[in-house]
């Protein structure tokens, strides 16, 4: 990267940092089950809501319907939002919630629920706006309508973040849109409707939790609650990511996992994420690659290239999650939590590589991820799009380990 534009990316970084404590950073109001809904939404003083899901978790939703009937609340379902929200699903939701006179919304899902929900409440606070004039760094500054998230993954840690990811299928392109509004005014975390997660979204939900606490912690931005609340995760999600995937009702690791999913969304909120997350944002928008996944399978190639910038601080993750030692040298640590990663990976049938990257989007792909990420995203070391292209060349079957 150029070194001007790199003391500019610095500059810009280091200026966020220290008006961390100054922004309005808020966490939502928590519950721990979805029978608490009865006495929140009273609370509220709503009668009507919209509940934004996906057409996989009919079953799961059957008791939150239920007690939405028994209480004699009004509420117009949503459930069509994909894997990758689109334009298309927030502004359908949209207007299923105008015409059905909606006062709140309810997202009962994992990431790609909460992410739509978000994505309606900004329209509804900004019904002159397109998303894509609402996308980037505080762009919402008016009130959404009261949001309730109820998590049934524990990765994306959406229900206490201020972002929210949405794609552009027309032009395969993911972006965010980060504003402390967007930040779910409730939180339901009940460890009992993830029990029926399958297998492989219990891992890659996972990893993506993990890789929030990793990049909230490698980078430039943290505070000391962002590291305590990175070190705390990575410790639970180590001691119960596998308990959680070979056993789905496991109620202790459940509620862990869930927990850390929420305390690795505190440290990224505050400490952002890194390249890792950018690459998987691109990969996502061109290919529909499960974001959580694409996570999973970048995180160790990220991380190796990071090198001795990063050494030290992944070292000291290495201890949280039990793996590494005090004893080992900086750099022994860092490999070690790394194959830690690729040994969790390989446990849980996570693949290392994608198939059908083609060569000619890569230069594309990287452009978007770097956009994403420069200057914003305090990274252990800087990279430019041409820089970013390897790691595309990396994880594709068939592909160069450089470019």
């Amino acid at each position: 990267m150029n070194p001007i534009v790199k003391c500019f990316c610095r500059i810009y970084q280091g200026v966020f940092h220290l008006a961390l404590p100054l922004l309005p950073y808020r966490e939502p109001e928590l519950y721990s089950s979805i029978e608490d809904i009865k006495d929140l939404l009273k609370k509220l003083n709503v009668r009507s809501v919209l509940l934004v899901s996906d057409a996989a978790l009919k079953e799961n939703r059957k008791p939150l319907e239920e007690l939405l009937r028994d209480q004699g609340i009004h509420y117009a379902l949503y459930d069509k939002t994909c894997a990758n929200p689109t334009v298309w699903n927030v502004e359908e939701a949209r207007e299923l919630y105008l015409k059905e006179n909606c006062e709140a919304l309810i997202a009962f899902g994992g990431g790609s629920s909460m992410d739509c929900a978000k994505g309606v409440g900004a329209r509804i606070a900004y019904p002159n706006k397109s998303l894509d004039r609402l996308k980037g760094l505080l762009r919402v500054l008016k009130k959404i309508p009261p949001l309730i998230a109820i998590p049934t993954t524990a990765g994306t840690g959406s229900e206490v973040t201020i972002t929210a990811v949405i794609t552009d299928s027309e032009k395969k392109h993911k972006y965010t849109m980060n504003s402390f509004t967007l930040i779910p005014s409730h939180a339901i975390l009940d460890p009992k409707v993830t029990y029926s997660l399958p297998p492989h979204l219990t891992a890659t939900t996972g990893m993506d939790a993990l890789t929030h606490a990793v990049e909230a912690y490698i980078g430039n931005s943290t505070s000391k609650q962002t590291r305590r609340c990175s070190l705390e995760a990575v410790h639970l999600i180590f001691k119960n990511i596998e308990k959680a995937y070979t056993k789905g009702d496991d109620y202790e690791a459940r509620k862990k996992m869930l927990h850390a999913s929420y305390i690795a969304g505190i440290a990224f909120s505050k400490s952002y994420v890194g390249y890792i997350h950018a690459i998987a944002h691109s990969l996502g928008g061109q290919y529909n690659i499960p974001h959580g996944l694409a996570n999973a399978v970048l995180m160790p190639y990220v991380l190796k290239d990071y090198g001795i910038s990063a050494h030290k601080k992944l070292h000291e993750l290495g201890i949280a999650a039990g793996v590494a030692s005090e004893n080992d040298s900086h750099e022994q640590g860092a490999n070690k939590f790394i194959m830690a990663i690729e040994n969790l990976n390989q446990k849980m049938n996570v693949p290392t590589k994608f198939e059908g990257i083609l060569e000619e989007d890569i230069p594309v792909m990287a452009r978007y991820a770097s956009k994403e990420a420069n200057p914003l995203y305090p990274v252990p070391k800087l990279m430019n799009a041409k820089e970013l292209e390897k790691f595309y060349y990396m994880v594709s079957i068939g592909g160069k380990n450089e470019h």
